[in-house]
């Protein structure tokens, strides 16, 4: 699936990152401009809610 696809895609459940699914792995990467690594570990720390994950993702950049 190239990044023209996941224009295309949504995931189930907007405020909750699915962990399994890799194309939602890589719509949320594009989503919140960080690679997969990023965003385990933000996840690992801030749990799978999107506010949460894009709040740590900004404390680890700065």
């Amino acid at each position: 699936m190239s990044s023209d696809d996941l224009a295309h895609f949504h995931p189930l459940d907007p405020g909750r990152i699915n962990t399994i699914d890799p194309v939602e792995l890589r719509y949320w990467c594009q989503q919140l401009q960080c690679n997969e690594a990023q965003l385990r570990q933000a996840l690992a720390m801030a749990g799978d809610h999107v506010t949460a994950v894009r709040d740590q993702l900004a404390a680890l950049r700065n």
